[in-house]
């Protein structure tokens, strides 16, 4: 009897002194725990780091994070010809513009033509665009995009006639020529059933890198009545609030320093940068901070990818994951008639249909550990998703669930 006492007591002084919890025994029903489930090789695939880790996110610039309110750039088009096709270009029985671009031309040239007489098929009409960035100065070059809009085969071997570039004020602001580079090839021969082509990428989109001079520049301003406006390209409250607090701390003098809203920061530029406000910007942008992110699961579903934020926590959950498929296979089985009836084989067909479930145990899981969790569950992405989405519905997701 002493005996026993003796190891009861000290069965009793392991458990207290290795901390495990009185409802451990009644946890074990739900399923097992997983939370220190590393040896796996699966889970070197998912594996969460330490909690503290999260903890020190990495500061960045804030010209990496911000950008300067009235500093952008604008998108501009126009509509042009491409010539020097060999017969890939349009169709006249189909596209009836091009023929009347082509007259148009020659009718400023001093060659006035019937657009009906006009043999097409070396033409394409085309669509140029580009993005004229801020701060371009005129004489500058840009590239630009050049798209089919006809029925064009190929553009290979084009070369586009000066276009204008309009800007959505209807404003011209640069103005397009040169031969276009296909990031594709196209090649084929024979003619009709024994006509064989081979392509690479597409044909009737191309680019020409420096392909347009700027014209005509944007006109802008810095600073509006001497306050510098930061607008954050992910808005967010206490992304705001950190970047004010960083120009605070490296510019003691300045007398203005206001989160206007999740997005924009406004700063009344101090004295001594009044007449060197490039110097000012600079020295802001390169200012650090750690930025605050949102907890967000996004979800691919189309390739099963899923990234989610370091910080996603869900409530403690039970999850039970099974997959179930489904079979249906056909065979032929041969009927054969009695010797010398005078009659023929027959197949007749039969059908098999087999379903199979897969067994599916309950796994405890909490925030760190939902990756092993994962794993031991042999979770495909595929089943990953249905998984996030679940835990989404019931409300053990704590954070946003976006599909795209």
């Amino acid at each position: 009897m002493g005996q026993f006492i003796r190891v009861f007591i000290r069965v009793t002084l392991a458990i207290i002194l290795a901390g495990i919890p009185v409802s451990a025994m009644a946890q074990e029903a739900m399923g097992p725990d997983v939370s220190a489930d590393t040896g796996t090789p699966e889970a070197d695939v998912w594996e969460f780091a330490e909690p503290d880790y999260y903890a020190e996110y990495p500061e960045v610039r804030i010209k990496d994070i911000a950008r300067i309110n009235g500093v952008r750039g604008n998108q501009l088009w126009g509509i042009g010809l491409v010539t020097g096709l060999s017969g890939t270009g349009d169709n006249s029985s189909s596209v009836d513009f091009t023929a009347q671009a082509i007259a148009n031309m020659l009718e400023r040239a001093g060659l006035p033509t019937d657009p009906e007489e006009i043999k097409i098929e070396n033409f394409a009409t085309v669509m140029v665009t580009c993005d004229l960035p801020a701060f371009a100065r005129e004489g500058d070059m840009i590239d630009i995009t050049v798209s089919a809009m006809g029925d064009a085969e190929s553009l290979q071997g084009g070369v586009l006639i000066m276009t204008p570039l309009r800007a959505a004020n209807g404003e011209i602001y640069a103005v397009a020529q040169g031969p276009i580079s296909l990031a594709g090839f196209g090649a084929g021969g024979g003619s009709g059933g024994a006509s064989s082509r081979t392509q690479t990428n597409f044909l009737t989109v191309g680019r020409i890198p420096n392909g347009a001079y700027v014209e005509r520049e944007v006109d802008f301003n810095l600073t509006t009545n001497n306050i510098l406006t930061l607008v954050l390209n992910n808005p967010d409250f206490t992304t705001a609030i950190r970047m004010r607090d960083a120009v605070v701390r490296a510019f003691p003098t300045v007398r203005l320093v206001e989160a206007q809203d999740a997005a924009s920061i406004n700063i009344l530029v101090p004295d001594e940068y009044t007449n060197d406000i490039v110097r000012f910007i600079s020295e802001v942008e390169n200012l650090t901070l750690t930025p605050d992110i949102a907890n967000r699961v996004v979800i691919n579903e189309r390739t099963g990818t899923i990234v989610m934020g370091a910080g996603v926590q869900i409530m403690p959950v039970a999850i039970a994951h099974g997959a179930l498929s489904i079979t249906v296979s056909q065979a032929f089985d041969a009927s054969h008639p009695p010797p010398f009836s005078g009659g023929f084989s027959l197949g007749i067909p039969s059908t098999d249909l087999m379903v199979r479930e897969d067994p599916a145990q309950f796994v405890r899981i909490t925030s760190a550990d939902l990756v092993a969790a994962l794993n031991a569950l042999g979770a495909t992405p595929r089943d990953i998703v249905a998984i996030f989405q679940a835990l989404y519905a019931m409300g053990a997701l704590q954070a946003e669930l976006e599909i795209i």
